[in-house]
């Protein structure tokens, strides 16, 4: 079997199993969505979804981020970790947006890794979550569950997205890379997977070797 193929007959267990992953993060708007995945940098969904509510409620728009206060800012979002830098960069690339594309939210690899505090794996949420576009999100889960599976063979989140691309459905690329995080944290957890439970493990190259 392929890597793409063995890729396809995962995804379609997937499909069944985690038919309604999607991301875990809570938001209401495009731009939200933007900050709440710049705050979830060496930080879980689970915290940022804590914080975010009184933050959403005190900044409401990308304007009202673009005018924040740094030192307030940051106070709403210190138990995220690293908050000097995110509350830095929230302001800044809410500046850009405004400046650069009237507002919204654009729709290229190149013009959303141009803003501050965005890499390829914000930027690749934003272009499937948002827009709809083809995207591969290699996050932790990524790469664990891709290598154990035996779809690459890197630990590189760059060159794990280069090689995924060639495997991958690009219109269900972005679905199966939330239902990796399903997956991920229910079964294919990183100290102790649950081979025995998992439901691809006829698919697997790391079943019981972990």
């Amino acid at each position: 079997m392929t890597k793409k193929e063995r890729a396809a007959e995962i995804q379609k267990v997937f499909d069944v199993v985690y038919a309604d992953a999607v991301c875990s993060l809570d938001y209401t708007t495009e731009h939200e969505l933007l900050v709440a995945v710049q705050l979830s940098a060496q930080c879980t969904d689970a915290r940022v979804n804590l914080v975010t509510p009184a933050l959403f409620n005190r900044y409401k728009s990308v304007e009202d981020f673009a005018e924040a206060d740094l030192e307030e800012l940051k106070g709403y979002i210190k138990s995220c970790g690293f908050y000097h830098n995110k509350a830095k960069n929230i302001i800044e690339s809410s500046k850009q947006i405004i400046q650069r594309h009237g507002g919204k939210l654009p729709n290229t690899m190149e013009e959303l890794t141009a803003l501050a505090g965005v890499g390829r794996k914000t930027a690749n949420l934003i272009l499937g979550d948002v827009f709809s576009l083809p995207s591969i999100v290699v996050d932790t889960h990524c790469i664990r569950l891709t290598n154990r599976f035996g779809l690459v063979s890197e630990k590189d989140p760059v060159k794990i997205e280069t090689a995924l691309r060639k495997i991958l459905n690009p219109e269900s690329s972005g679905r199966f890379c939330h239902q990796i995080v399903y997956h991920g944290r229910a079964v294919c957890t990183a100290r102790k997977p649950k081979c025995d439970e998992c439901p691809v493990k006829h698919l697997c190259k790391s079943c019981n070797k972990c």
